[in-house]
């Protein structure tokens, strides 16, 4: 699996193997599921999920919920993300939704609002336990 490498600015240095651009003058509405990496940089109003990894320009802007292996967040997000590994909060980043991960950084001027739980299992996790026991 692709791993982020990071610049001090949180913009991946490798980014390969991208399945999906939404360009900045790009509207989406509809839910996306997929197991690819992702590059968000216009509009998406709708659920997006995917077994990669997702970088969210700063100027995309996102209506839905987000769930993905790693994710970068420069740009603004009304919705609960579930991110599997690591989250990166940018300085421009603007998020209105719970928040679920296993590791957090996150720049002086980001704002959040919402709650976050770090290192507890995604509630499809918790289900499967729950469903073994």
């Amino acid at each position: 699996m692709l791993k982020f490498m990071f610049k001090k600015d949180l913009k991946p240095e490798s980014f390969k193997d991208v399945e999906t651009i939404i360009g900045e003058s790009i509207k989406v509405k509809g839910n996306f599921n997929g197991n690819g990496n992702i590059i968000i940089n216009g509009l998406l109003e709708g659920a997006l999920k995917t077994k990669g990894n997702v970088f969210i320009g700063p100027k995309a802007k996102i209506t839905g919920s987000v769930e993905a292996q790693e994710i970068i967040i420069n740009g603004e997000i009304t919705g609960n993300l579930i991110v599997k590994d690591y989250l990166a909060i940018g300085e421009t980043a603007k998020i209105n939704g719970d928040i679920e991960c296993g590791k957090i950084s996150i720049d002086t001027g980001a704002m959040i609002n919402g709650k976050c739980q770090m290192g507890k299992s995604s509630p499809a996790e918790k289900e499967a336990k729950t469903t073994n026991e």
